[in-house]
């Protein structure tokens, strides 16, 4: 029986994923390999609309495929690829443009909370229709299944709006693709400000845990995370917000009940508990910042396995597209 084919993507926004960024998505893909034909992809062209310099776009592309590959993603089990080497991309969200409600579109939810950050004046174009474009990132690989949190339910059902309008209109084309339903993480909060989410955009350099740290710094910035009153290692995210961060990620990160935390540093107080969860962090992300600090450094190598996903989602996203263009009556090129 054929595995469920999954898809999805992270944008190449930071030079370094963090936990928030390990724990939600990328090690959750690295267990799916296990049980589904995976697409994972660098979304450069989504990039575009926080318009980046062309440098520092390139360098990041690199870095967090490289960070995908020392996660644990296997080029043998898995198709990594960077979105923008698929030209089809682009020409289906045009397509699927042209048969998106100006009303649905508008009615997306992170568009209104980007552009007002922003300011919606300012706020390009790209930010409105990328949810477009993520739908022809999943239909045109025919995806059963796309790993989602909360906050990307409204761009699947549009995704699957799409796909069953476009079948309706001009004939059976997209597979409509169902949740994948992510692992619930508990979340992962700022070191600094325990009860904001640890983010890129929003946390200080000393309130997030970087994957490409040196272990010395993630030891550190843990060290000195902002922890409560008392002593008592406690999970209580009313009264005690830092301690139940940490308890959140040393839990994560071993696979140990919060419960047994608990019983373990009775009586011992913070240093011991903060000494366990910077150990924790430096062992889940050294082997990842090695193996990536190596492709880095071989980009002939990097730029191969990259090439070598490209060559098979290529070959679907060409297929996908010859379907797409006859069922809509654009004329085949003589």
């Amino acid at each position: 029986m054929a595995r469920p084919r999954v898809l999805s993507g992270i944008q190449p926004t930071a030079d370094s994923f963090h936990l928030g960024n390990y724990l939600g998505a990328v090690r959750q893909w690295v267990g799916m390999q296990e049980t589904h034909d995976a697409f994972y992809f660098i979304a450069d062209l989504h990039a575009l609309s926080v318009n980046p310099s062309p440098a520092e776009l390139r360098r990041r592309t690199r870095v967090s495929a490289a960070q995908l590959f020392g996660a644990g993603i296997d080029p043998e089990r898995s198709t990594l690829f960077v979105q923008s080497h698929i030209r089809q991309h682009s020409e289906l969200a045009w397509i699927l443009i042209c048969n998106t409600g100006m009303g649905e579109a508008a009615r997306m939810t992170q568009f209104k909370d980007k552009a007002a950050k922003s300011g919606e004046a300012s706020a390009g174009v790209g930010l409105f229709t990328y949810p477009i474009l993520q739908a022809a990132d999943i239909l045109m690989y025919q995806a059963d299944q796309v790993p989602v949190g909360g906050d990307q339910k409204q761009h699947l059902e549009l995704t699957r709006d799409l796909a069953q309008r476009f079948n309706n209109r001009y004939g059976e084309t997209f597979t409509v693709p169902d949740p994948y339903i992510l692992k619930e993480v508990e979340k992962i909060g700022d070191l600094q400000e325990p009860q904001a989410k640890m983010s890129k955009s929003s946390s200080s350099p000393q309130g997030i845990l970087e994957v490409l740290d040196d272990p010395a710094p993630l030891r550190k910035k843990v060290m000195r995370a902002v922890t409560d009153t008392g002593s008592e290692v406690l999970a209580d995210p009313e009264n005690k917000p830092g301690v139940t961060n940490l308890l959140r990620v040393l839990s994560v990160l071993t696979g140990t009940p919060i419960p047994e935390l608990e019983t373990r540093y009775e009586g011992q107080g913070y240093g011991a508990f903060k000494k366990d969860v910077a150990e924790a962090v430096a062992d889940t992300f050294t082997p990842i910042r090695e193996r990536t600090e190596k492709l880095m450094s071989d980009e002939t190598e990097l730029d191969r396995l990259l090439a070598v996903g490209a060559r098979r989602a290529e070959a679907i996203a060409v297929e996908t597209m010859a379907k797409v263009r006859d069922h809509i009556g654009l004329l085949p090129k003589g």
